[in-house]
């Protein structure tokens, strides 16, 4: 029941934006009805979400494995759930409790102070939750002591990083009606400062001019799926028909089969979208409820993707400048002494994007990139300095990947070195 609850239940964002939108029309005294009809909406634009997000993946996946074999790249890939896989073997328990209790926390917190935000992006919650039991864990704090430190660091974090962020969500929303729950917040937030000081806003990634005859590509869609065919085209001779063939295709012409998967990632985009707009439509109202009678002008803190619609151009902009980062990066690392981190697609992609689309709403274009390469810089270096603090636990092949993570990781093993 317990691991029904936690896993399954509050472990599960689509159903725990449904319930707090479920809750939020129930003390709005909404029809049955428009009750039913919200919440299902609701889950459903998080499923839509979800399931663009898994085309997403798997697209990124292919471009991935063509990528290491046709530069034969070594390191360690960062991957929250396979991390989190792994420490739920050995801090299950501790990591639910942290994450019920830490969740707790965030509502007091936004009840108590002028920090209004409830975290929904349920999935990085149970992530932080793990990653605090695992390094907590390492320098002999457990049992009560544990749950208890775990929970008030959860619930503030899930509180304090939308805080953060905020003055700039509100730049690119144009409204103060949500906020952005999701540990990358690190990233998101140095793209906008960078953008702010050395981009120019009244040139967004959103007004690019192209001539008439190249008309087409103002079409978001088509301007993705052009950028992702021409990547694909580019690698896949690299990496060898054969091998695509043979691994990755199932005997498809490697140049059919990379076609479509780059109009696939285009296609994964347009779906993100629609799931976030139908979301967003649904949540906003529906948390209404909750901010009149449980947290007073409370405000949902949504998943990264919610930011994609307000800028798509950016969102490209983002992927390829984070991207290009992470690729300098892994020539940068073992010169400094530390562990060759992959270039990870799907942290580069949904951070990446999310910090363009903050540098372009604080500094237009050039924020946009430089904004969007600095969380590039962040997600590579950060997961590698945090290798030595997860190290001892076994977990030597895999890291944090997003910004957060890396940073809170490694303040509280330097805490807790300190303080044993």
């Amino acid at each position: 029941m317990f691991h029904f609850l936690m896993k399954d239940v509050l472990g599960s964002p689509a159903i725990l934006v449904g319930l707090f939108a479920l809750i939020g029309l129930l003390l709005q005294r909404k029809s049955f009805p428009e009750i039913v009809s919200g919440t299902l909406k609701t889950v459903m634009g998080f499923i839509i979400l979800g399931g663009g997000a898994n085309i997403l993946i798997g697209s990124l996946n292919i471009f991935g494995r063509m990528f290491e074999k046709a530069f034969h790249i070594k390191g360690v890939i960062p991957n929250n759930e396979a991390i989190v896989a792994i420490a739920q073997q050995t801090f299950g328990k501790e990591t639910a409790l942290i994450m019920l209790f830490g969740m707790i926390v965030n509502i007091l917190i936004a009840r108590l102070t002028p920090f209004k935000y409830i975290f929904l992006t349920g999935h990085h919650t149970l992530f932080m939750a793990c990653l605090i039991s695992a390094v907590f864990a390492t320098g002999g704090v457990t049992g009560v002591p544990l749950v208890v430190i775990g929970s008030i660091i959860l619930g503030s974090l899930m509180v304090l990083m939308p805080a953060i962020l905020q003055p700039y969500m509100r730049q690119v929303t144009g409204t103060d009606q949500i906020a952005l729950g999701h540990f990358g917040s690190l990233g998101y937030f140095t793209s906008a400062w960078i953008g702010k000081r050395f981009g120019n806003k009244t040139q967004s990634t959103e007004d690019i001019k192209v001539p008439k005859s190249l008309g087409f590509l103002r079409d978001t869609s088509v301007a993705m799926s052009l950028t992702m065919v021409l990547l694909f085209f580019i690698v896949a001779p690299f990496a060898g028909k054969t091998f695509i063939e043979k691994e990755l295709s199932g005997g498809v012409n490697f140049l059919v089969f990379s076609l479509m998967q780059g109009i696939t990632f285009a296609a994964g985009v347009y779906v993100v979208l629609a799931g976030v707009r139908m979301l967003i439509a649904e949540i906003v109202p529906a948390f209404k409820g909750i901010a009149d009678k449980v947290v007073q002008d409370a405000k949902p803190a949504l998943d990264c993707p919610a930011v994609f619609p307000y800028a798509p151009n950016a969102v490209i902009v983002g992927f390829l400048s984070s991207f290009a980062a992470g690729i300098l990066s892994m020539f940068i690392l073992p010169l400094v002494g530390l562990k060759v981190i992959v270039p990870g697609l799907i942290p580069h992609f949904f951070t990446g994007a999310a910090a363009g689309v903050f540098g372009n709403a604080t500094g237009g274009r050039r924020g946009a990139v430089l904004g969007a390469f600095a969380n590039g810089i962040l997600i590579s270096f950060l997961p590698a300095l945090l290798l030595p603090v997860l190290g001892s636990l076994g977990f030597e092949g895999t890291t944090f990947g997003d910004s957060d993570f890396g940073i809170v990781g490694i303040l509280l093993g330097y805490l807790i070195k300190w303080l044993s």
